[in-house]
Order: C-alpha cells, then structure tokens, then sequence
C-alpha cells in the first residue's frame, strides 16, 4: 500500500506500528449492555395481563412514575378545572426557587399585611403585623393550608400577590404546564385560574424532584403555630405508612382535590384526583390508583448517571479512550413480570474528534420492551479530551486514512 499524499514513510510506519493496539479500542457502532437483574419479588414468572385502570369518581385524574413520567392511567386529565388549595403547591415551589438562589432563607421573616390576615377560607392564624418565620409559614401553607400564610409569602417574596402571581406562571410556563394559569397563591375561586390533572403531575414531579430537603413537610401530620394545632388534611398519611405528601385542596367549584405520592420499596407513584364528592372519597379513589399502580406495575433503576456505560475510540486527542454514559439516572417502569423482556442497546457515533467537552453528545442508550421503545437517552461524554498534538493528529490521521483504505 502506498502512503497518502502528504505523509513519509516514516509516518506510514509509526501508524502501521500503532494500528494493531488502536483496533482494540475502537467503538463499535451499537452494544447490547445487560439490563441489571430485577428484584426477585417483583420478576414472578409466568404471563401476566395487565388489567385496564378502575373507573375513577372524579372530574379528572392521573396517575404516573415519578422516575420515569410514565402515566399509568387517567382521565380527562387535561381539562382545565379550579385547583382550589392544590394552587399552594406552586406557592410552595416559587418559594424554594427563592431559598436555593439565595434570595431567601428559612430563618427570614415576614410582615403579615392586613389584606394576608383578612384573607378568607382556612387560616393558619397569623395576626396583623406578626414577623413571621419564613420556615413557619411555609408549614403553615403545606401541613394547614393557611390562606393567610400564602398571601404573607407572596407578599414577601414580590411585593404583592399579583406580582407574585406572574411568578407562579413564569415558572408553570419553564415547567411545561400548558394549561395553567394562576391568578393569585392561595388558590380561592376567581376568573382564569385553573390547571389541570397533568399539569399538576408536572408540577409535583418538579417540586420532589429538585427539593427533597423541603418535600419532608408534605408528610408532617400537624403543625402548631401561635399555641393553635391543626391537623394535615391529607387523610392518606394516617391510612397508608407509604404515602408521604403532598396536598389537598377544596372549594365549591373545585370539589374536593387531592394530589398524592407514595414511595414502596424504590418505586415512587403520584396520583391526583380532582372534583370529588368529599374528602372520604377523594382519599379513596387515590388509594385506589395507587394500589393499582403497585399491583401492576414495577419501577427499575436501570443505570447510574455519571458513570461510564461504554469507552469509545476518539482521534486526535491527548487521550485515546472516552468514556461514555449518562447524564442522569435511567429508570423504567413496565407490567409487572416483563422486566426479563427488556432490551438495551448502546449506539456510539463513529469517529469522535477532539476537543470533547463534558455532556457533549456521542450516541444513545436504547431500552425497548418487545420490539417497542421505552426510553432512548442520550450517550454523553464524561471528561474532557483537549486536541493531542501535532503528532498524535498526524498519526490519528494516518490511521484515519488507512482504515479509508482498507474499507474499500
């Protein structure tokens, strides 16, 4: 074989030199990697019918995978209906927004206005002009539901509630809540504030997701504030030990609403009831949902963000090997006994120059059920390769040029 134009012998023969031991580590261009074995108690063998989702007494609802977004069952889950107090959780989720870039602090307090005292409907009880913890109010919002408590906040965090409330659609519109729009914090009737069942499961996701060190208080069955002790209204954290959160909500319009979550083993479900007949029944049929959801359904984590998954050959940098994997953790949820029946393929682009950045995209990891696709994520680099040097890209490219030429 002849060397290219450009290169001497000499080059052709240091690249023939390297070519054995570059042909070890170059990627392949798709890798079946193993699906990490399932807990025993959740692969029973034999054929399994999932069973269609129970008829649900309420306007709307939803039920989904946490880790996974994958909705499990629902209905009319995108109409636009009165949130009533499940508007706090937004409330809730600004405020958390504002303590994590520092604006904020649990230890700040704030000035209750005459309008946040006057302010109707269930009350945490604070007095006009009270300082107030912002770590109290935010019980006051999540375990009492305290009307009075959301205006504080909103007051305090944008000046007045209005304000406040461009806040809370700035933040439903980053999310994806498409059809959402709040008009004020505490969720009492008025024109044009609505959401809907989805909407609201976007939502909570976001909130469990990013606030863990917060979300704590949603499980919190009392809170006492001014010598007053009142009960959450979530009637699941007393009947179900799994249930931790999140929050209910109630007016004429709206009916009686719930948003719940429970964690069993390493499976988190949401499930969300909107327009009940009453607070018994809007603890029901989430029960309901959610007993569903376990029966039929499991939940894995497949792989580990941040780690590598597959080392692919890249060329012309410092270094010849990059390893490859995923930005965060990948999880599934499937019919119970199907775990076994699941696929994953790594697909690696070919040739990958340097310079490669940290999260730079090479490829996707592929999880199909049966022939059907579950989840594609995609394949990052994990470091960065800087350019090698004017050597190493004449021999990279000498190999480049060689492996041209042998395809042919």
């Amino acid at each position: 074989m002849m060397p290219a134009k450009g290169f001497t012998h000499f080059h052709l023969f240091l690249a023939c030199s390297l070519l054995s031991a570059s042909s070890q580590i170059l990627a392949e261009d798709a890798k079946i990697v193993p699906v990490p074995a399932a807990p025993v108690s959740l692969t029973e063998p034999g054929k399994f019918e999932t069973p269609a989702p129970p008829t649900i007494a309420a306007s709307s609802h939803i039920l989904l995978d946490f880790h996974t977004g994958k909705i499990l069952a629902e209905n009319n889950a995108d109409a636009k209906l009165a949130p009533a107090s499940l508007t706090k959780i937004m409330t809730t989720y600004v405020v958390f927004k504002e303590i994590e870039s520092g604006r904020l602090h649990l230890d700040d307090v704030a000035t209750v206005s005459e309008k946040a005292w006057k302010t109707s409907g269930s009350k945490m009880f604070v007095q006009v002009n009270d300082r107030v913890k912002i770590e109290d109010l935010l019980q006051g919002v999540i375990i009492q539901s305290g009307n009075d408590a959301s205006v504080t906040l909103a007051e305090h965090v944008a000046g007045d509630e209005n304000t406040f409330a461009e806040m809370m659609n700035q933040n439903a519109a980053r999310l994806g809540m498409v059809n959402t729009h709040f008009k004020n914090a505490d969720g009492l009737p008025v024109e044009e504030h609505y959401t809907t069942a989805r909407d609201l499961s976007i939502l909570t996701r976001a909130l469990i997701k990013e606030f863990p060190q917060h979300y704590k208080w949603f499980s919190q069955k009392e809170f006492t504030y001014n010598k007053i002790t009142q009960q959450n209204r979530n009637l699941l954290l007393s009947r179900d030990g799994t249930v931790d959160g999140v929050k209910t909500g109630h007016t004429e319009e709206a009916g009686y609403c719930l948003v719940a979550s429970a964690l069993r083993e390493e499976m988190r479900l949401i499930s969300i009831v909107m327009g009940t007949k009453s607070q018994t029944a809007r603890a029901v049929e989430n029960q309901t949902l959610l007993n569903y959801g376990f029966r039929f359904f499991e939940s894995h984590r497949l792989y580990e963000g941040n780690k590598a998954l597959n080392e692919a050959r890249i060329w012309k940098g410092q270094e010849k090997i990059l390893p490859l994997g995923l930005a965060e953790d990948l999880y599934v949820t499937v019919p119970r006994r199907h775990y076994q029946d699941m696929k994953a393929v790594v697909n690696v682009d070919k040739k990958i120059l340097a310079p490669v950045k940290v999260g730079d995209k090479f490829g996707s990891v592929d999880v199909t059920l049966k022939g059907e696709m579950l989840i594609k994520k995609d394949l990052i680099a994990l470091k960065a390769v800087e350019k090698g040097s004017i050597f190493r890209r004449l021999i990279d490219s000498a190999l480049q040029l060689m492996e041209k030429s042998d395809a042919k």
